[in-house]
């Protein structure tokens, strides 16, 4: 009836603007393809509410990475954020099936539904990145053995940035919602504010870099002389007398966010070679 058309037709529409996929349909052909049992058309409502819940754990991903990596949350002290993670890390390895299953639009705009085209159209895209950021970095790094050499851990930690590789799905997806003004204002400002926070992380690790070399006079120490008053600043002490890392994130996050917006107002500021080389950077950024 003409009735249930309209429904259909405004349900359609309502698809299309949550969609992620920039290709939802094809422009002369509205009505689904006909698919094997196991092919998800890219579509479909459980695959564009799927996308959503990768992008909004792309976005944790962004946000908790730097993190973890710049403030060594490595330890089994540490359990929820590996459980966290090492969960988030499952959703993505079931989103890498789920590519190998899951309809695209062709050159010439065609749905293609064919499992074998799927597969090796996935493997020679997206397959190899996606894979590298979805690895359990986390739980590999935690179950290491306390004599394990230095070196290893730190490059378990350094590669658990690979993860960042995730915001390509975002790059890829969202660019249709640029044309709308209120979705361009939230993804600049939300732009802004994951800077500032990467940042915050950079400015924060190469203090720590300064202390490793006993580099006494950098801004992590100014910090702690200001609230926890150390006496004696040792390579063997120095751990022992850091500020907490709320303190120590807060402190960076305020740092990079008022060099962002102003030219900073010098109650933290740069003093070592190295701190004065990232200020540089940041601000020609």
């Amino acid at each position: 009836s003409l009735a249930s058309l309209s429904y259909l037709d405004l349900n359609l529409h309502r698809l299309q603007a949550l969609s992620l996929h920039a290709d939802v349909l094809p422009q002369y052909k509205q009505e689904a393809p006909k698919t094997p049992p196991h092919i998800i058309l890219h579509y479909s409502a459980f695959k564009t509410i799927w996308d959503w819940i990768i992008l909004i754990l792309t976005g944790y991903t962004a946000v908790m990475v730097p993190f973890n990596v710049a403030f060594k949350f490595k330890t089994m002290d540490d359990v929820s954020f590996i459980v966290t993670d090492s969960i988030v890390d499952v959703i993505f390895f079931i989103d890498i099936v789920l590519n190998f299953h899951t309809t695209f639009v062709g050159p010439n705009g065609e749905v293609i539904s064919d499992p074998s085209i799927i597969r090796v159209n996935y493997l020679k895209g997206w397959f190899v990145i996606d894979l590298l950021s979805c690895l359990p970095y986390d739980v590999f790094n935690a179950f290491q053995p306390e004599s394990t050499d230095g070196g290893i851990s730190s490059l378990f930690s350094a590669l658990k940035v690979v993860r960042l590789l995730r915001i390509g799905r975002v790059a890829r997806k969202v660019d249709q919602y640029l044309e709308y003004g209120a979705a361009l204002l939230i993804l600049m400002i939300f732009g802004f504010v994951l800077l500032a926070h990467w940042m915050a992380c950079v400015w924060y690790t190469i203090g720590l870099r300064d202390l490793d070399l006993e580099i006494w006079y950098g801004w992590i120490p100014r910090l702690a002389n200001d609230s926890l008053e150390p006496k004696n600043w040792t390579k063997n002490t120095y751990q022992s007398l850091l500020p907490d890392k709320s303190m120590a994130y807060l402190t960076s996050l305020y740092f990079t966010l008022s060099l962002l917006t102003s030219v900073g107002f010098g109650n933290i500021a740069p003093y070592t070679e190295g701190e004065k080389a990232v200020v540089v950077v940041f601000m020609l950024l």
